[in-house]
Order: C-alpha cells, then structure tokens, then sequence
C-alpha cells in the first residue's frame, strides 16, 4: 500500500477564498500527505487526491454516480492500481438533521457508519451556534468496532479535521477513511458558501 494510506493520524485542512475545494491532509510528522482538488465545472462531482501539489502522482479519485442525488453515492478508487476500494452514501434524509454516511465495499455492501457526534449537537449547529460547535464524527463498523473518529477544530478562517484510525482495527481501509474526510471538507464548504 502506498505510504500516504498508513499512518494512524491525520490532519486535514480546507483552503478557504480559492475557486476549487482544494485540501491537503498531513501526517503525524506536519508534513504533507495528500494533496486533493476538486474538479471545476463538472456536472458531477470529481475529486482527486494527489502525492503533492505537483499533482503528478494521482492517488485516489473520488466522483459522485449521478449529477443530482439527494443521497448521493461516491465512488472511491486507488488511481495506483486503478480499482475500485469502496463506495461512501450519503443518507438524505438523516442527513438533514444529523450528517451521516454508509461506508460500502467495492460490492456496495455496508460495511460501516459514519455519523454526527449526537442528533442534540448537530441541530444546534443548524439552528444557531453554526461553525461555533465543532463537528465530530465516529466512524463504525458493521460489527460494532470503532475504526475512526474525526474531530473538526474550531477556526473561524479555515476548515480543519483531525482524523484519528484504531490501529488495533483490522479489515479497515484508511483510503476510505480518507475519501470520507475530504468528502465531508468539500461539502462543509458548499454549505457554508
């Protein structure tokens, strides 16, 4: 596995006043990991995660099934070997009042949740305090084992997420673990646009 994928901690960071999401993800040592962009002009979302800003080395895409879907499906694909790793869906509906995504293997069976800390916190940041409540998420899997946890850091300026993988976990793909964390920065950002 490519040595972005491995480590236990990351530290994802959305540059804010730039036309195309663009995120890098460090590692535990403050250096990058992961560079992604978000492709402009595109009726379907597309996102790409790169080595580094150089954007030679492709690592992951990341691109949505349909242009509009309410409970939208991501597909997510190691670019090195070009295959297909898994799939995130975003439940609509739930989603409205507490964020919450299905984590899917490249079968499109579940395999895990990722969902908002509690239903209480996440409508106050709907309703009132916004960005003011920092947004956490827990990343479970099917059998009940805690695989990850996100935690967003209060800034006013900039977007930015710490995530956190068990590595006592096993069968856990980080890249999809990864993919969610961009995909969760990206959106972030068209909600608060």
């Amino acid at each position: 596995m490519y040595p972005a994928f491995t480590h236990y901690h990351y530290e994802l960071k959305r540059q804010v006043l730039a036309l195309t999401g663009k995120i890098r993800i460090y590692g535990p040592d403050g250096s990058l990991a992961l560079y992604s962009e978000q492709k402009m002009f595109k009726l379907r979302e597309d996102i790409r995660a790169y080595e580094d800003e150089s954007k030679n080395r492709e690592l992951l895409w990341i691109q949505a099934r349909q242009v509009i879907d309410f409970a939208a499906a991501y597909d997510v694909v190691d670019s090195t070997i070009g295959q297909k790793i898994g799939a995130l869906r975003r439940k609509g509906w739930r989603s409205l009042t507490q964020d919450t995504w299905e984590i899917l293997d490249p079968f499109d069976q579940s395999i895990g949740m990722l969902h908002e800390d509690s239903l209480g916190r996440a409508l106050l940041r709907r309703l009132l305090l916004g960005t003011l409540l920092p947004q956490q998420y827990d990343l479970l899997l099917s059998d009940g084992r805690a695989a990850a946890s996100f935690r967003q850091h209060f800034n006013l300026f900039r977007y930015a997420l710490a995530l956190d993988f068990r590595a006592e976990v096993e069968g856990f793909d980080r890249r999809l673990g990864l993919a969610a964390g961009i995909l969760l920065a990206v959106i972030e950002g068209k909600q608060q646009n």
